[in-house]
């Protein structure tokens, strides 16, 4: 409970209390569950957007419940996965020297890059939910899309990124996470991916679940790939560099999520 309570401190603003010392154990400990987090987190965001669909229609006619949803998970976060976003662009587009970099990317103020990426970030975001309530698994892909991106925290986590500062939170959880527990909390969230996928509250079938495990593969290949770019680049990880990674994951799982798969592709994923 130490770890999960430590998870949402990290993750989230909501009140749950001291989480006493913290140390790379604990922080190894709090990113491997940090899937629960986003759970949590997608299904409070869910939970708003159909609300609002009921109340002012369905997102195929109106963006306000896709946006509403989007700025709950914002609002939760206290925007710092956006800001760590912003602060990540600023620092990439100073140019090639990883300490110039490091040393934007420390600045308080938003530059040009960062409020660019930010503004396309979210209405890609908004965009794809909305297209996902269109194929009518707006609420799986919301929950899916905020769980596998807090599991892409824990594979970035995982040893062979190290920190680009001596300090911070970089430093405290770079390479903190294990394999095996790692492993697992993978599997958890890919068997909860294949049941939301066939969940018949979802109109689901197995092209929907196959499409789910797909849409979780392709997100942690993508962070992954990001990772070990942003460590050539930066020299290693930083607080920014999760948060940035977050927000890139719940971009990349709703737009897998919202791909509208052919027809004979769907009967081919269908069959027994």
């Amino acid at each position: 409970m130490t770890r999960v309570r430590l998870a949402f401190s990290f993750l989230t603003i909501l009140p749950v209390g001291d989480p006493g010392p913290v140390d790379r154990r604990a922080a190894g400990g709090a990113m491997t569950v940090a899937p629960l987090v986003g759970f949590v987190l997608g299904f409070a965001a869910a939970s708003v957007v159909i609300v609002l669909r009921i109340l002012v229609g369905s997102a195929g006619e109106t963006l306000v419940p896709p946006v509403a949803g989007i700025a709950v998970l914002a609002l939760l976060t206290r925007g710092l996965h956006l800001d760590g976003l912003a602060d990540l662009a600023d620092g990439l587009g100073a140019g090639r020297d990883p300490e110039r970099s490091l040393a934007v990317m420390k600045q308080p103020e938003i530059g040009a890059f960062g409020a660019v990426t930010v503004l396309f970030a979210v209405l890609g975001q908004v965009a794809a939910l909305g297209a996902a309530v269109a194929e009518h698994r707006g609420t799986v892909s919301l929950i899916l899309a905020v769980t596998v991106s807090r599991l892409a925290v824990t594979w970035i986590c995982l040893p062979g990124a190290p920190a680009a500062r001596p300090s911070g939170l970089g430093a405290l959880v770079a390479g903190s996470v294990r394999p095996v527990p790692a492993a697992v909390a993978t599997l958890v969230v890919a068997a909860g991916a294949v049941g939301a996928g066939l969940n018949d509250f979802h109109g689901g079938r197995p092209g929907e679940a196959i499409q789910a495990v797909l849409a979780l593969a392709v997100t942690l290949l993508v962070t992954m790939v990001l990772r070990a770019h942003l460590v050539h680049r930066l020299g290693g990880i930083t607080g920014d560099v999760v948060g940035a990674l977050i927000e890139i994951a719940t971009l990349v799982t709703l737009l897998a999520m919202a791909v509208h798969l052919p027809l004979r592709i769907r009967d081919a994923l269908d069959l027994p």
